[in-house]
């Protein structure tokens, strides 16, 4: 059972863990970026149309310039400027030392130079420089640019309705080059009607050639575009903004819907069922973004475990359904107390939790008092009372300024808030309880007893401390209970009491119930092979222990182990075992008796009524509560009851135990009742092994009366004995 708690505790963790990690707005950070990523893209595909249209006309142009500048140099200088002194391109010479030796037209370049790559398109590169006038990216669309074109190459060429002469050898590229200069010659002569109706978008760069001599030649070179061009340029760019556009939308309204949905799981997963208001989940995880936020380092908080007082009373009267309606009331009223930046939730059954704001102490205590006081204003025809725990919450603090709480586990401060509540254990007061220095020093104790448990158990720490029991009539040893005791390096002499209830929270009473039986049977077999006379030792079985259908194996198993009989071991049970799995428990128990092995119900009479349970189990002995024994017991009615509970034992064959007898007239009144066995300070205190085998050996020595006589000198009762045995006393159970 313990370790399905614990597998069911860590599955609950982990998935607290991927919500508080979770965030709503990583998700629509998520969606910008798919949506800035197909902007960009859009960005990139006209980019590429656009760049691809600008790479093919200045490859062209830079084809033609070269051609015009090879006419120049084939042709020699005197020649070449004859054929180049024309109105149609503007171009300028320079030597090599930067003189300008000839011009054609304004030189508007400017002095931003730069190299145009088209090597990755399989061009040559351009040298080239912007125009000073008409930035090359700056351009206006527009056909009237004035770009007046004359004859070009008048004494080499002969344009005779666009038939064309020339003394040049032409390659195929070089005649392409011609026929555009045929073109814009005939522009220039008014033929513009003819090809260049369509409306013109001009864009003027220079182009800087390297020629043979040294010198350099500069040249106006123009990007141009029609209509058409432009038109398919803008139908592919609108194409892609759709495309882009849809994306966008889709993107955008798949990150609305999921926002919602996420946000309605939440409030789903999020929901407290009973009260319609939020649940321990959303505390724990709002609870700790809360307590981490940067802004609220240098505020103080308040963890608050509020318990309803009553609750299981209330349904019994009335019923479940109407308690739930109380607990949606107590809910409401209490959202109503507390401010919006502060959080109130049902936690479970009867318990909210809290997250206050605070700044003094005494002022948190007097709001929570009147806090419960109004919670039990609710229903005006009952009385309800309210109890709070409380763990404080305080600024960290480092160089003198508050540090932000990077490290926050709420369920652990809440842990301390509950132990704050417990000291109600037994009240049903209103009141207010605060996590103090005795809690903290309690729950540190806590810790590193769980720190220590396993290590324990590896290095023997553990102590098997042996309690005789005696026959009241003849005082000879009739058996033993096994009592744990720690004898530990760093805390020294642990009495049970410290111990037990923590390894009963954690599970750990598990370990400890295997421990002792194994011990137990070891120190048996040790005993047996010393031809010790050896009586039946009782070891305490923990009630969470039966609820394994395997139990009587184990139990066997271990046993057989160290090799000791089975008659010699007794197994105990509280009695308020009985109330768990009944058939479990009635199914371990035959198996047990049919391995050998001895039952008894230990605490018979400790506030269970288990009378209806003696009816059907078949155990060997009954074991009667100390506290018959204590108080007023001693009365006539308490003889009553206790010789009662004799007779019923008897009557179910059964032995009897009297445990806690401490004085002899408890003795002799035991005797006559028939009681078999006495277990007390009486006789025996327990001791450690070494000290119960002495016992074995005084028995064929020793009279009752000289065992009893030494031993009450010893008697806690008497003031000589310590606070360990006292402790130890009666909660070395498992």
């Amino acid at each position: 059972m313990a370790k399905t708690k614990k597998i069911k505790n860590i599955k609950r963790d982990k998935r607290l863990k991927k919500i508080k990690k979770e965030r709503g707005w990583f998700t629509t950070l998520l969606y910008f970026a798919l949506v800035a990523i197909a902007v960009f893209l859009l960005a990139v595909a006209v980019d590429i149309v656009v760049e691809s249209f600008f790479i093919t006309e200045i490859h062209q142009e830079d084809r033609d310039m070269k051609f015009c500048l090879s006419v120049y140099e084939d042709m020699g200088e005197e020649e070449g400027l004859k054929i180049l002194k024309i109105k149609g391109r503007e171009f300028y010479i320079t030597d090599p030392s930067g003189k300008v030796i000839y011009e054609n037209g304004r030189d508007t370049r400017s002095e931003n130079e730069g190299m145009i790559y088209l090597y990755s398109y399989g061009y040559d590169d351009v040298d080239a420089y912007l125009d000073s006038e008409k930035n090359f990216f700056d351009f206006l669309p527009g056909s009237g640019v004035d770009v007046h074109w004359t004859e070009l190459f008048w004494e080499v060429m002969e344009v005779n309705d666009g038939v064309v002469e020339t003394t040049l050898e032409m390659d195929a590229d070089e005649e392409q080059s011609l026929d555009r200069t045929i073109r814009m010659m005939q522009a220039s002569e008014g033929r513009a009607a003819e090809i260049g109706a369509e409306d013109k978008i001009y864009m003027p760069f220079w182009i800087k050639l390297d020629m043979s001599d040294g010198s350099t030649f500069f040249g106006k070179a123009y990007v141009d575009f029609g209509v058409n061009e432009l038109s398919t340029a803008i139908a592919v760019a609108i194409s892609l903004g759709v495309v882009v556009i849809l994306v966008v939308l889709m993107l955008i309204i798949g990150s609305i819907r999921r926002a919602i949905r996420h946000k309605r799981l939440k409030d789903f997963f999020f929901n407290d069922e009973v009260t319609g208001g939020k649940n321990w989940t959303y505390y724990l995880v709002k609870g700790e973004q809360v307590l981490k936020r940067p802004w609220n380092a240098a505020k103080k908080y308040a963890v608050v475990d509020l318990k309803f007082v009553g609750y299981g009373n209330y349904c019994l009267c009335h019923s479940v359904v109407e308690g739930n309606e109380l607990l949606k009331k107590i809910m409401w009223g209490l959202k109503a107390l507390v401010d919006k930046k502060e959080m109130a939730v049902h936690r479970d059954a009867d318990k909210f939790a809290m997250l206050l704001k605070y700044d003094d102490e005494n002022a948190l205590e007097e709001r929570l008092k009147n806090l419960t006081t109004k919670l039990a204003e609710v229903d005006r025809e009952h009385a309800f009372n309210f109890q709070a725990g409380v763990c404080l919450v305080e600024p960290s603090l480092k160089n003198g300024r508050p540090k932000r709480r990077k490290f926050v586990n709420l369920e652990e401060i809440f842990n301390n808030a509950a132990m704050a509540l417990g000291k109600f254990a037994g009240s049903t007061d209103s009141g207010v309880h605060f996590f103090d220095q005795q809690l903290k020093d309690e729950q540190k104790w806590i810790e590193s007893v769980q720190a220590n448990q396993q290590k324990a158990i590896d290095n023997e720490e553990f102590v098997v401390y042996y309690q005789p029991k005696y026959s009241p009539d003849t005082g000879e040893l009739r058996g033993a209970e096994a009592l744990i005791r720690w004898q530990s390096p760093e805390f020294g002499f642990v009495p049970p009491g410290r111990i037990i209830p923590i390894f009963e929270k954690n599970g750990f009473v598990l370990n400890i119930d295997h421990y002792m039986i194994s011990h137990v049977a070891r120190d048996q077999k040790r005993w047996l092979d010393a031809g010790y006379k050896c009586v039946p030792v009782s070891v305490n079985v923990s009630r969470a222990h039966f609820i394994e259908s395997d139990l009587a194996e184990q139990i066997r198993d271990m046993v057989d182990a160290e090799g000791a009989p089975h008659e010699y071991i007794e197994i105990e049970l509280t009695e308020s075992a009985f109330f768990d799995d009944k058939n479990a428990l009635l199914s371990t128990i035959e198996r047990l008796k049919s391995y050998g092995f001895a039952v008894s119900m230990d605490d018979f009479g400790s506030g269970y009524s288990s009378l209806n349970s003696l009816k059907d189990l078949t155990l060997d002995v009954l074991k009667l509560d100390a506290e018959f024994f204590r108080g007023d017991n001693e009365s006539e009615r308490g003889q009553i009851v206790v010789s009662e509970a004799i007779k019923l034992a008897k009557n179910l064959n059964m032995r009897v135990v009297a445990e806690g007898i401490e004085i002899k007239d408890q003795v002799d009144f035991l005797a006559t009742q028939g009681c078999d066995m006495i277990q007390g300070y009486y006789f025996a205190k327990p001791m450690p092994g070494e000290d119960y085998e002495k016992k074995m050996v005084m028995e064929k020595q020793d009279s009752p009366s000289s065992v009893s006589s030494g031993e009450l000198t010893a008697s806690p009762r008497g003031g000589e004995a310590s606070d360990a045995d006292l402790q130890g006393e009666g909660l070395g159970e498992n």
